[in-house]
């Protein structure tokens, strides 16, 4: 049984992890983006149009591979298959 509380205790600190260095990553991502966005938009406003699209595509993208961290995270949280692994190995 100690194997089985340690898989589950090392699970939540990687969900912790997981979700945790996502979200900044995706806000840092998308601060520094915006950043140079409004730089360029600055410097050459003609091109406003086009890199508005380019922005919010590459935002979009961004929070999407923050979401698929998510995901994993929940698939952890929720249907974990190393406790099915742990439990097969102890006979638990």
């Amino acid at each position: 049984m100690e194997a089985l509380a340690n898989v589950q205790a090392f699970t939540a600190v990687a969900i912790g992890i997981i979700v945790g260095l996502g979200a900044l990553g995706a806000a840092l991502g998308i601060g520094v983006m915006g950043s140079k966005f409004l730089e360029s938009a600055a410097r050459q406003p003609e091109l406003v149009p086009m890199l508005q699209g380019r922005m919010f595509l590459l935002a979009g993208l961004i929070d999407a591979a923050f979401l698929i961290g998510v995901g994993v995270a929940m698939m952890f949280a929720f249907a974990n298959p190393l406790l099915a692994a742990v439990q097969a190995a102890t006979g638990a």
